[in-house]
C-alpha cells in the first residue's frame, strides 16, 4: 500500500515538473521577412525561362533566404505569371536545393494572384497623347503582372478569406490627393480618366496565416516609386495614398470607405493581429516621396514601430548614385536600398513583440556580402512572439 502512495506520489511530481517546464519554457516565435527580389523579366514568360535556364541572381536571392529562414516571407518583385511555374522553379530549383553551407528550405504554402501593373487601361495616364505605353497601364509595366507579389509561408494560409483591394477606385478615398497641374486648379486628370483610375499600383493584400501566435493578417503592399513623373506629382501623391489606404484599413472609423475586390465593405478588425509587409517606397525623413503618409504609418496606435531593423552595411557600404539630400536625416545603418533609403517595412501590431530583427546587408568584408547584392533592395526580418498576458 505504501508503495503504492509513493508512485502516485511520484507520478503527480513528474507530471507538475512537466507542466512547470512546459510553462517556463520558450515562448512560441515567428520569424517573418520582406524581399524585394527584383525577379521581373521585359516581357511576359520571360521570368520562368531565366529561372529554367539558371540564374545566379536567383541563386543568391534562394542563399538569403536560406541563411535568414524566414517561417514568412513576402516576395516583392515577383512577376506574376497565371500558371505559377515560376513560382515551382524557384521553391523547387533554388530554395529547394542547397545554395551554399545553409539547407535547403520548403514553404509548403504559397500565395500569388493578379496586379494591376501592366494590365492596359485604355487610357492617357502619363499625359503623352498615346494609350498603349507601360505608362498607361493600371499600374506601370510592360505586360500584365510584372513587379508582382508573391508570398511563402510555413503556415496555412486563409485564401478563401483573404481581402483584395486591387481594383479600389483613388477617387473612392475621401480626401484623396489628386494630381493638379501647376496652376494649382486644374487637374491633372479629366474627370472621365479620374473616375476610372485605380489606386493600388500593385495590389494591397490581406492574407489570414494560421501561426504559432495565432491567426495573423499580413498586410502586403508595393506602392509605387514617388518619381518619374512631373510637376503635377502624380506619383508622389499616388504613393502617398497607397500607403495612406494601410493606415485607414487599421481603423474602423477611417476605413469605412474601403469595398475589397469581393464586395465586402470596412476596415479590418479592431483585434486582429497583423504584420505590414512590403517595399512601400517611402522613407520617413529623406527622399522625394511625401513623407507625412510614411509618418502616420509608423505613429498609428495600432502599429509597434519601436523596433527598427538595422544592418552593418548599410551604413558604410557604397550607394547607388541617386538625388539625396546629404548628410541624410536618417539612420544610414535603417537603409533598406542601395540607392540609401528606407523603403522596406514589416510593422507588427501592438499585440506582438518583437525579440529581434534586422537587415541582411552584411559588411563589405563580410564573406555573406556576396550573396547579399542580388537586388538593390535587401531583405529585412523580424523575430515575433505575443505579448504576453
Amino acid at each position: 500500500m505504501l508503495r503504492i502512495a509513493l508512485l502516485v506520489l511520484i507520478s503527480l511530481l513528474l507530471i507538475g515538473c512537466q507542466r512547470a517546464s512546459t510553462r517556463g519554457g520558450a515562448p512560441p516565435r515567428l520569424r517573418v521577412a520582406t524581399y524585394n527580389v527584383s525577379f521581373f523579366a521585359d516581357a511576359a514568360g520571360g521570368l520562368e525561362k531565366r529561372l529554367r535556364a539558371g540564374d545566379d541572381k536567383a541563386r543568391q536571392v534562394a542563399a538569403v533566404i536560406q541563411r535568414v529562414r524566414p517561417d514568412l516571407i513576402l516576395l516583392n518583385e515577383f512577376d506574376y505569371e497565371p500558371q505559377g511555374a515560376a513560382v515551382e522553379l524557384f521553391l523547387r530549383e533554388y530554395l529547394g536545393r542547397a545554395q551554399g553551407t545553409d539547407a535547403a528550405i520548403d514553404y509548403p504554402y504559397q500565395f500569388q494572384a493578379p496586379v494591376n501593373t501592366g494590365v492596359p487601361s485604355g487610357l492617357d495616364l502619363d499625359g503623352d497623347g498615346r494609350t498603349d505605353g507601360p505608362a498607361d497601364a493600371w499600374g506601370f509595366g510592360r505586360y500584365p503582372g510584372q513587379y508582382g507579389m508573391l508570398v511563402l509561408s510555413r503556415y496555412p494560409i486563409d485564401a478563401a478569406r483573404m481581402r483584395s483591394f486591387r481594383e479600389f477606385l483613388w477617387s473612392a478615398m475621401p480626401g484623396a490627393l489628386r494630381p493638379m497641374r501647376p496652376d494649382g486648379v486644374t487637374p491633372f486628370y479629366p474627370d472621365t480618366t479620374w473616375n476610372q483610375l485605380r489606386l493600388s499600383s500593385k495590389s494591397h493584400w490581406d492574407l489570414p496565416i494560421d501561426t504559432p501566435l495565432g491567426r495573423l493578417h499580413l498586410l502586403t503592399a508595393h506602392p509605387t516609386p514617388p518619381v518619374f513623373d512631373g510637376d503635377e506629382d502624380r506619383n508622389g501623391r499616388r504613393n502617398h495614398d497607397e500607403i495612406r489606404l494601410l493606415s485607414d484599413y487599421l481603423n474602423a472609423k477611417s476605413g469605412s470607405y474601403l469595398i475589397d475586390d469581393q464586395g465586402v465593405s470596412g476596415a479590418l478588425q479592431d483585434r486582429a493581429q497583423f504584420v505590414i509587409a512590403g517595399d512601400l517606397n517611402s522613407d520617413p525623413l529623406d527622399g522625394d516621396s511625401l513623407q507625412s503618409a510614411m509618418t502616420a504609418l509608423l505613429e498609428h496606435p495600432r502599429v509597434n514601430a519601436s523596433f527598427v531593423p538595422t544592418s552593418a552595411g548599410a551604413g558604410i557600404s557604397q550607394l547607388n548614385p541617386m538625388k539625396l539630400a546629404e548628410p541624410p536625416r536618417g539612420d544610414r545603418r535603417a537603409r533598406t536600398s542601395s540607392f540609401g533609403l528606407r523603403v522596406d517595412y514589416l510593422l507588427p501590431s501592438r499585440g506582438l513583440r518583437v525579440l529581434d530583427g534586422g537587415v541582411f546587408w552584411p559588411a563589405p568584408d563580410d564573406p555573406d556580402a556576396a550573396i547579399a547584392s542580388a537586388s538593390d533592395h535587401h531583405l529585412v526580418w523580424l523575430d515575433l512572439a505575443a505579448e504576453p498576458r
